[in-house]
């Protein structure tokens, strides 16, 4: 009766150390994954912030090339209002000249 006593209570210990490793083995999974976890979100931070300076060098280049053409275009508007003008002063030189 001892024996069997002491196989009940072996096979008892034994069934405990395997469900003890068994949560071991997932906690160490667990832990794995955490870490994996970190380094994807650390690398996606760091993809991030090299996102947001790409945006903010080409929010500034794309407001300094407005601010070229713009001024490129006043320009152009106005040489083309003296040219009107020219002809005007042309057509009514011509049209009171006579």
């Amino acid at each position: 009766m001892a024996s069997n006593m002491h196989d009940t209570n072996a096979n008892t210990l034994k069934q405990t150390q395997a469900q003890v490793d068994e949560v071991v083995g997932i906690m160490r999974t667990n832990v794995e994954k955490v870490l994996e976890r970190d380094q994807k979100l650390s690398d996606l931070d760091d993809r991030a912030s090299a996102l947001q300076t790409g945006a903010s060098q080409f929010e500034q280049s794309s407001r300094k090339l407005k601010k070229k053409f713009w001024w490129q275009n006043m320009k152009m508007n106005i040489i083309i209002g003296i040219v009107v003008l020219v002809i005007l002063i042309i057509i009514l030189a011509s049209i009171f000249g006579k």
